[in-house]
């Protein structure tokens, strides 16, 4: 029944069913829950499925000791360590680079384990104190059975000894250790037992309860996400663009091939004479920064009395072929001219997030390299790389043998679509967080067969935007892998060489302390290469929530330093620490800049009388799949 799909959720969710094959296979009966993933087709009859799956149940019920009594304890007899054993072996020859005394070492703690677990559950005790904690396996369900404490406790202990061993390696290449680190990682939080039916407790309570109701119910979820070659993180009809995400209103005020420019509605009397214009990554949709009436930076900036004009990226399709980094440049520019001209102002405010920051970083630097940078008042980086060397997890999907696999599927080179599909880059997003983003929706959505839950956040998340493929792989091999962009004049932009250390705009830095995606000892670089004056403000949080923390929420904190620290180090050690959110800091920077209001008469109002507009906010391109 395996799918032959070719989407990324069919590609997870086959390795994980070859892993519980391999791993569990010697230990689980054969008449257990099948480890195939079946076809759209095979799923799309549920009385059909329903008699299938409990078939199969009542087949791994009568091959199962113990199973048929939840609760009954399953001790850990002498004959049943060496099995147990036997399996771990099995698992730990999976590993990368295991040799014969680390296999030796983990066989003779997992038998200490084994024993130490016997004596603390003798007598039939339950709830005994677990040795290790984690929140995967919480649930008392996982403690007072002691087959299932046993199984959990030497997971987490078989984990430790994997990262531990990975990260101690001699003789191998920093490069190739972190990503050995980062492969090791990503198994140890594949194979947890609690994503699979049969060993996880949890599901197989629910089961029991449900009569397999919840293994239907899940199998029918599995079947549309694979339907839609994506994992399902919230409920798919609970949000609509306009209605309950992205409704701070505005007018589409300015359209390209490749952009949407969409200026908001003024709230106050008085608005900044100096406009702002948001740069949001193209990686994802723009709405990020215009959530809902309480999480909006949007509607928050607008009520500061800001001008604010959003770019809404279009997703690349087939007409994108040949679009590549000069071209977002070319854009960025374009934009600022247009509303320069709109307004009738000299200069803007600007704003880049993530890889839209990196590209406003090489436009500023052309603009200054023009003598043309008097046209930007300020720069403002959300989470933004300019300098690579220090870039994160990310850089383990960047080796020659990923960039050759990305640049098959996108077309890159010819042939296929000329696009990188949007659900590659959601997966890979995801794996850096694989227990909270995919094996915990494999748990909940397929396993337990719950609701999708109404989350804001989580629907953006899925929300995903396609690459064009030339720019895409230019971007991995030129800033990734071979950070030319730190290099003076190492790549150049509309026919202009890139040199950031000509950059003098007043800059305001933001960087997210839990940040994986742009860590704050990458983002804290940009220093080694602007020459003007620069404030970093350092937040808690990562690369989402980070940034989109308003006021009123009272989340998080901020730090600050004053003086003139020369690393991230010493920026950290002497820093005060504000609670709540940057923001109104923020503003006060703005501020500081250029105080001067206006009225938000004519064109500062979107639509208003002898103001042709495009279309109401938030606009088609942020509705195109």
């Amino acid at each position: 029944m395996a799918s032959d799909s070719n989407d990324p959720l069919s590609t997870i969710m086959q390795a994980q069913a070859q892993m519980v094959e391999t791993v569990f296979g010697q230990w689980l009966p054969q008449a257990g829950l099948a480890t195939e993933i079946p076809s759209p087709a095979d799923l799309s009859d549920p009385a059909k499925l329903a008699g299938d799956l409990q078939a199969r149940w009542q087949g791994f019920l009568s091959a199962m000791p113990g199973a048929a009594n939840f609760s009954a304890p399953v001790g850990p007899s002498q004959a049943g360590m060496e099995q147990w054993l036997a399996m771990v072996e099995g698992w730990m020859k999976m590993q990368p680079a295991m040799g014969q005394n680390a296999l030796g070492q983990i066989s003779e703690d997992m038998t200490q384990l084994w024993q130490a677990m016997a004596a603390s559950m003798a007598g039939g005790s339950d709830g005994a104190e677990m040795p290790r904690k984690d929140r995967r396996f919480a649930d008392p369900a996982w403690q007072n059975n002691p087959f299932y404490a046993l199984l959990h406790q030497s997971y987490l202990l078989a984990a430790e000894r994997i990262e531990a061993m990975a990260n101690d390696l001699d003789g191998v290449p920093a490069e190739k250790r972190s990503q050995l680190k980062f492969a090791a990682h990503a198994m140890i939080e594949a194979l947890s037992p609690a994503n699979f039916p049969a060993t996880n407790p949890v599901v197989l309570k629910k089961t029991l309860e449900s009569g397999g109701e919840n293994l239907t119910k899940g199998m029918q979820h599995l079947a549309k996400d694979l339907e839609r070659g994506q994992l399902t993180h919230t409920d798919p009809d609970a949000f609509e663009l306009g209605r309950n995400i992205a409704v701070t209103p505005g007018k589409v005020v300015h359209e390209t091939p490749l952009y949407q420019l969409i200026q908001y509605s003024p709230s106050t009397d008085e608005v900044y004479a100096t406009p702002l214009i948001i740069f949001p990554p193209w990686i994802n949709r723009f709405y990020i920064l215009d959530l809902n009436e309480k999480k909006s930076f949007v509607r928050w900036a607008v009520a500061q009395g800001l001008t604010v004009f959003m770019v809404s990226w279009k997703s690349a399709d087939e007409s994108m072929r040949d679009v590549v980094w000069d071209d977002y440049i070319r854009a960025e520019m374009d934009a600022i001219d247009h509303v320069r001209a709109r307004l009738d102002v000299p200069a803007v405010h600007t704003i880049g997030y993530c890889v839209a920051g990196t590209t406003l970083a090489a436009t500023l630097a052309i603009l200054h390299r023009r003598e043309q940078q008097d046209k930007v008042a300020s720069a403002t980086y959300f989470t933004a790389h300019v300098d690579f060397d220090s870039a994160g997890e990310l850089l383990h999907f960047i080796d020659d043998g990923a960039l050759a696999a990305i640049d098959a599927i996108s077309g890159a080179g010819g042939g296929g679509p000329g696009y990188l599909d949007g659900r590659y880059m959601a997966l890979t997003f995801n794996m850096l967080r694989g227990t909270d983003l995919i094996w915990n929706y494999v748990v909940n959505n397929y396993l337990l067969g719950e609701d999708y839950p109404a989350f804001d956040l989580l629907h953006w998340n899925g929300d995903v935007t396609n690459l064009p493929a030339k720019w895409h792989g230019a971007y991995l091999r030129d800033l990734y892998r071979d950070n030319k962009l730190a290099t003076p004049d190492a790549l150049s932009g509309d026919g202009t060489p890139i040199d950031l250390t000509l950059v003098e705009t007043p800059t305001y830095v933001q960087a997210g302390r839990e940040d994986h995606i742009a860590p704050a000892k990458s983002v804290w670089k940009i220093q080694d290469h602007f020459k003007g004056p620069l404030r970093f403000v350092l937040a808690g949080s990562g690369h989402i929530a980070g940034v989109v923390n308003p006021p009123e929420a009272g989340k998080y904190q901020y730090w600050l330093n004053e003086g003139e620290p020369a690393t991230l180090e010493e920026f950290v050690e002497g820093a005060a620490e504000h609670k709540g959110s940057w923001w109104p800091d923020w503003i006060a920077w703005i501020d500081a800049q250029d105080s001067r209001k206006v009225k938000p008469t004519g064109k500062r109002k979107p639509g208003s009388r002898g103001d042709t507009v495009i279309e109401d906010a938030p606009g088609r391109y942020v509705m195109t799949r």
